[in-house]
């Protein structure tokens, strides 16, 4: 059973920073890309950054592409997300999951399961 566990949010002004993180334990392929998602209230969830196993490629949501930056620390089975020039609009919870690339910059979660989220805040 995968276990995914989700760090580093908080309360931010705008224009501020914050470092993400997600641990990942359990039995999960090692060679999966691995990205992150966000769930705003009353909206769906939606695809935010990707990264390749090997790291060497990076995919983006267009509203957060030149703001946030994706990363993974393989020896430590851990995926980071530093978002910079934070927005109110970036206001959400953040999860992280193993991905499926459909298409061009189109993922989705290869889990059913996920971790608890991480809140992030952002003041206008």
């Amino acid at each position: 059973q995968v276990q995914l566990v989700e760090s580093g949010g908080g309360l931010v002004q705008a224009g501020g920073s914050l470092r993400l993180s997600c641990a990942v334990s359990g039995r999960i392929v090692p060679t999966y890309a691995m990205g992150w998602f966000r769930q705003a209230p009353g909206k769906e969830r939606e695809f935010v950054a990707a990264i390749t196993w090997s790291g060497v490629s990076t995919y983006y949501a267009d509203s957060v592409k030149g703001r946030f930056a994706v990363s993974r620390d393989n020896a430590k089975n851990t995926v980071y997300l530093q978002m910079n020039s934070l927005k109110f609009d970036d206001t959400a919870v953040y999860y992280c999951n193993a991905m499926n690339r459909a298409s061009g910059n189109t993922w989705s979660p290869r889990l059913d399961s996920w971790g608890q989220g991480t809140q992030v805040t952002v003041s206008s």
